[in-house]
């Protein structure tokens, strides 16, 4: 049965137990999610952009410096917000999102990575656009995809091609593709069953659900920004300072 889209994104997950290796030396004393840009954690733009959209249940998992991460969510005081606990262990980017699977209930919810982030243009929500792309009939992951030209922060060769209907495949062995992964998906629960406990990347469950057209993506239409190292700091402010402007 379909699911209406009041019912899907109701919960979220933040992906902030990474150990920030490239962001150094900013991320041998404080965590890569608590690094300031514009003004704010990393993490305070993913929260406020869920927030903003109805998400009412959020849970972070914490692994480096999960002590500063923890006094960060106690401040914001919000009942939003719970901690996903892998500071003995890092699950990465699949067996994290596993492990807190319990908390986020049953129907499908966003993941979001700290350090990428976007503004919309006014009157505009992304995360509502995708909630009314998914189909929970047809699609287990929803992923938003930025253009490569127009992105802030991204050097890479892309990563996806999109066909007319909205699936999309691999870059493979082609040179280039003109979409990348914007650091944000909807994501059905139901593919994590039968997922064996520990660490895993949600690539092999990316890939199965490509090899079988369960996979769609969005192209997001505003300022999508990658703060990956400390020289993409400067960059990003530049340009959401810019976006800004456009609308004032």
């Amino acid at each position: 049965m379909k699911l209406p889209a009041k019912a899907i994104g109701k919960s979220a997950m933040v992906l902030c137990a990474g150990l920030g290796t490239r962001m150094q030396p900013l991320t041998l004393t404080t965590p890569k999610p608590l690094i300031s840009v514009a003004g704010k954690p990393l993490i305070g733009h993913a929260i406020d952009q869920l927030e903003a959209n109805g998400v009412d249940n959020i849970v972070i998992n914490t692994h480096y410096l999960a002590g500063q991460v923890e006094t960060w969510v106690k401040k914001r005081n919000s009942m939003n917000i719970k901690i996903s606990d892998e500071t003995d262990q890092l699950l990465e980017t699949g067996g994290g999102v596993l492990k807190a699977k319990p908390m986020l209930g049953s129907a499908p919810f966003f993941v979001l990575n700290s350090d990428a982030f976007w503004l919309d243009r006014p009157g505009v929500s992304t995360l509502e656009k995708m909630r009314g792309l998914f189909n929970s009939e047809r699609c287990d992951f929803l992923l938003l995809l930025a253009e490569h030209k127009s992105a802030v922060g991204f050097d890479g060769n892309g990563d996806f091609f999109q066909s007319p209907d909205g699936q999309i495949q691999r870059r493979g062995d082609a040179d280039f593709a003109p979409y990348i992964f914007a650091g944000c998906y909807l994501v059905h629960p139901r593919v994590l069953e039968n997922c064996p406990d520990g660490p895993f990347s949600m690539n092999i469950l990316w890939n199965r659900a490509l090899k079988f057209g369960r996979i769609w993506g969005l192209v997001h239409d505003g300022l999508w920004l990658h703060v990956g190292t400390p020289e993409a700091i400067g960059a990003a402010e530049k340009a959401i300072e810019k976006f800004q402007s456009n609308f004032q």
